[in-house]
Parts: C-alpha cells; structure tokens; sequence
C-alpha cells in the first residue's frame, strides 16, 4: 500500500482556503431543488451521474412530486419515466420510493436532521447524508466523493487512502472558519480546475502552494 502523504501545514491550508473565500464568498451546489426532501432525491439520483443530468431529469419531476407522499402517488412506474436518462435508474426508482413511504410513516413526511436517521433511508448513504446536512441544514458536514478525494490528496490538504480518512482530515486539517463551505470549495475546485486528466494547472488559483508533482505546465509561446 502507498504510503500517504503527510498534510500541508496550518498556514498554508489557512491561505487556501482565504484564496477559496475570496474567489467566491458562498458557494452553491449545483444540484436544483426546493426543500429537503427534494435535495435527498437529487442527491439519492446523482450517484453515478452527473449533477446535469440529474438536474434535467427531475425539472419536470420535482414539479408534481416535490413532497414523500406525492412521490407515492407518482407511483414507482411514474417516476421511473421521468428518470430513466439516469444511470441505474431502476434500483434509483426503488429507494426513492421506499425512502418516501419511510418519511410518510415515521417521520410525518417531514425529512429528518440527523445522520444517523438520513442514512436509515434507502439509497442514503455517508456523503448524501452530509451534502443534506450541509446544504440544508448548514452543518459542517464533509461528503467527500471522487472531486474532493483527488484535490484533499492531489494538494495534501486532506490526504487519505479512502473517502472517511480524506472526511476526517477535512475536518481535522480544515480551519473552523471555513468548514462550513470546504465541501464546496473543493468539490468546485475539482469539477473545474483540478480535473481527473491534464488538471488545469495553469489557471489555478492555488498553483503556488500546491505540492502535486504532476502539474500542468503553462503553455508553450509560440
């Protein structure tokens, strides 16, 4: 196994993620919905999918069935039509719906605030418990999915072999004043920037304090 690397220091994470802050005060996710309960879909249907394509599926259907009963009365067949572009849309449609009949029966339809309670829900697992926590209910959570492993390892800002290390040493390495967006802040820097293939270096922000060996060099001058 590789050894993992050792984390940047306080100072230099400190001045990141200032650089983060300032670029952009308030950083938004990018999956659309209107209340809680919509959030817990959206993110319930983006796993192996994009947030686009998420996005075009459920504009239509977050407009008859924005709430666990009206997701019931859509019907499993129903709603396997509005999100069939999505990838593994079938066992999607399943969780959607058990998890709704879940919230109508123990929770008053209403969606609970607690990690444990979120990940009792089919198809709610760790990182979409706290992408709702977060983005709903303004916790600190970390939900740390493939954008966010590559930067917390690439920049040695949170460097772990698995996602609950990289998790953890968000919320170990991170400065309290910036835990709130820190899931945002990197999972936008690595959707954008930091990519998987050829990270575009060059237009990156933090380029001097980052210490990934394999960095895209700037251009050739022609």
């Amino acid at each position: 196994m590789a050894k993992v690397a050792k984390p940047l220091d306080y100072q230099t994470i400190h001045e990141i993620f200032t650089r983060f802050r300032a670029a952009e005060a308030e950083p938004k996710g990018e999956l659309h919905h209107t209340n809680a309960y919509t959030l817990v879909v959206a993110v319930a249907l983006s796993a192996q999918a994009t947030d686009a394509g998420v996005n075009k599926a459920t504009a239509d259907l977050f407009k008859v069935a924005d709430t666990p009963q009206k997701m019931l009365d859509l019907g499993e067949e129903g709603l396997t039509r509005h999100i069939k572009t999505i990838g593994l849309f079938r066992q999607k449609a399943k969780n959607v719906i058990k998890l709704s009949q879940i919230l109508v029966d123990e929770y008053g339809g209403e969606v609970p605030s607690s990690r444990a309670a979120l990940q009792s829900l089919p198809g709610v697992g760790r990182k979409t418990a706290n992408v709702v926590l977060n983005m709903w209910w303004g916790q600190p959570a970390q939900a740390v999915d493939t954008h966010i492993f590559r930067v917390g390892n690439r920049t040695r800002i949170a460097p772990g072999k698995d996602v609950d290390v990289v998790e953890r040493a968000v919320e170990d390495n991170v400065p309290a004043e910036f835990q709130l967006h820190a899931h945002h802040w990197l999972i936008l820097h690595g959707r954008y920037v930091c990519v998987a293939r050829k990270p575009k270096c060059p237009a990156c922000l933090i380029r001097d304090l980052c210490p990934f060996e394999d960095k895209t060099p700037e251009p050739a001058l022609k």
